[in-house]
């Protein structure tokens, strides 16, 4: 059975661990001491790990487990959104000292906010990983790395009628979390590398129509002309993977709980 680490065990990286354990030997990293040993318990060999966006005055530390791995997933943020570009690159040298030179499959989970708000409909090539540091770092460092792209994660208990919504009739580029872990199992399985996917649902509705949606609110037939606001497309990923969306409209993301 393969082995897999999961750099990043939160919402996201439990949900992927959850749906791929049963498939894979799952390593995780999280950065409370207290979640360390609740996972442990659990059987899920993990390690208490933060890679601060300063200097350290000695080399971050190697993780113990990096060279048991086939696989590695990195669900931690990497974008300049989160951090400025020389704390970024702290962060990015801190997490290379931690995996050092690994050459298995690799997979970092970046975001389709490096695409800028207007309305247009967006692929790969309008922006590519060069123009974005976060990317542009680890690529350099390891160039076997595949990007996903994310969109809004939703599922489960993430549904856009809890968040405060503005720009009702912009499009959604949702994702629901089932359908990573799928992808990441496919690209896994067919041994991907080196590729750089948008991962969002293939329907954009409005937010209000999502709204309408999970608020149980009869509307009339809604027309999809008049969608504002900024689309990505993962026909690419579709194309390339023949990947079938479990859940391809973000309408209907709450008729069904994973959690």
């Amino acid at each position: 059975m393969k082995k897999t680490g999961i750099i990043g065990y939160g919402w996201l990286g439990a949900r992927i661990a959850n749906a791929l354990s049963g498939k894979y030997t799952i390593y995780a990293t999280t950065t409370s001491q207290e979640k360390a040993a609740e996972l442990n318990a659990k059987g899920i060999n993990t390690t208490c790990a933060g890679f601060p966006d300063y200097q350290l005055t000695e080399t971050y530390p190697q993780w113990n487990e990096i060279k048991k791995l086939d696989i590695l997933i990195i669900t931690i943020p990497v974008s300049e959104k989160s951090c400025c570009v020389s704390s970024l690159y702290n962060r990015i040298q801190h997490l290379s000292s931690f995996i050092g030179d690994f050459k298995g499959q690799m997979f970092l989970m970046s975001s389709t906010g490096v695409y800028p708000d207007i309305s247009k409909e967006f692929t790969e090539e309008d922006v590519p990983l060069e123009k974005v540091s976060g990317e542009r770092m680890i690529k350099n460092r390891y160039p076997q790395a595949n990007i996903l792209r994310l969109g809004g994660l939703m599922g489960g208990n993430r549904l856009l009628k809890n968040y405060n919504v503005s720009n009702p009739d912009f499009a959604v580029n949702h994702i629901h979390y089932a359908d990573i872990a799928g992808i990441l199992f496919k690209m896994i399985e067919d041994g991907t590398e080196n590729c750089l996917y948008n991962v969002t649902a293939p329907m954009h509705p409005a937010k209000f129509q999502v709204l309408n949606a999970q608020n149980n609110r009869a509307t009339e037939v809604e027309e999809e002309t008049g969608i504002k606001g900024k689309i990505v497309l993962s026909s690419k990923l579709v194309s390339e993977l023949e990947y079938i969306f479990q859940y391809p409209d973000p309408r209907k993301f709450h008729e069904v709980s994973l959690e």
